[in-house]
């Protein structure tokens, strides 16, 4: 298991890269204008060409008409100092959408049911699940 990690396996070499990547990543947003650095990810190197990646058209305008000093950035990195052209993508980000919460609501009326049925019950694990269920009702129940 450890070769694959070292440096030696094919996964080493993408552990590698993502490294790279990713400081390559954090050079360019600690010179970039803050309003400019969150909207920018490194995305890729392949055959000299460093891919930029960007959540918006506006961003993309900005990062083409600074594209001479974002490789300079990039050539102040030992590692990137062979990067000879940069590509860039619009890929929006959609943020995850939390589920709407919904509160549920118990009648106290059906809390009562719930109660007389663990009542009735004689299974204990029932009887108790039932009796936590009539427990969210607001109220007595």
């Amino acid at each position: 298991m450890h070769h694959l990690i070292d440096g030696s396996g094919e996964l080493g070499s993408v552990v590698r890269m993502a490294k790279l990547l990713e400081h390559a990543q954090q050079h360019l947003r600690a010179e970039l204008p803050t309003e400019v650095a969150e909207h920018v990810y490194v995305g890729g190197y392949r055959d000299g060409a460093l891919t930029l990646i960007t959540d918006g058209a506006v961003w993309l305008t900005w990062l083409r008409y600074e594209r001479q000093r974002l490789l300079m950035l990039l050539r102040q990195l030992p590692e990137f100092n062979a990067v000879l052209s940069l590509n860039f993508k619009v890929r929006p980000v959609r943020p995850l959408k939390a589920p709407v919460h919904q509160a549920r609501t118990l009648s106290p009326d059906a809390a009562h049911h719930l109660m007389v049925c663990a009542d009735d019950t004689t299974d204990p694990k029932l009887k108790k699940a039932l009796a936590r269920l009539a427990s969210h009702a607001p109220g007595d129940a």
